[in-house]
């Protein structure tokens, strides 16, 4: 079974290991991500995730093993609720286990929510348009941004 386990301060490391995955696998889509001179790539700015109730980071196992994570930033008053970051690791892709974790972040966070992805992350937009599709039977809004950005928007409390 996928589940979601919420990270804690003292297993930051853990999750910048897996993060390094996630910008390698990423860099294919921005040209500007680089290594650094000790042949890792720069760690995330993570403070927020232990210092503001509003910035909730994940762990996605399987079982008990780690596959991946979720950075998650929930509704305020003047934003929704959205996903910073969402990965899962290669060798796991196409089983479902994204939709069923992003399910369950739809249901932990309800409200309004806003996901984007870079312009050239195909796999992510179909997965992200079919995943929101089917949570909300199509009651969704697409858009592009001016930096070609796809953008879904749904609200939780809309959906019968």
């Amino acid at each position: 079974m996928v589940n979601l386990f919420p990270v804690s301060q003292d297993e930051e490391a853990i999750l910048h290991n897996l993060m390094q995955f996630y910008i390698y696998e990423f860099s294919k889509y921005l040209q500007k991500i680089k290594l650094e001179q000790n042949g890792s790539y720069k760690p995330f700015e993570l403070d927020q995730y232990w210092t503001n109730p509003n910035f909730h980071a994940f762990f996605i196992k399987l079982e008990e093993e780690y596959i991946g994570f979720t950075l998650v930033e929930n509704e305020t008053e003047t934003s929704p609720n959205s996903i910073r970051e969402f990965f899962i690791i290669q060798k796991y892709n196409g089983r479902g286990y994204g939709k069923i974790v992003a399910t369950k972040l739809f249901n932990m966070f309800p409200g309004k929510w806003r996901i984007t992805q870079v312009e050239k992350n195909y796999p992510a937009q179909g997965f992200w348009r079919s995943t929101i599709s089917n949570y909300t039977n199509d009651h969704f809004k697409e858009r592009y941004d001016e930096n070609r950005k796809s953008i879904q928007e749904f609200d939780t409390r809309l959906i019968n």
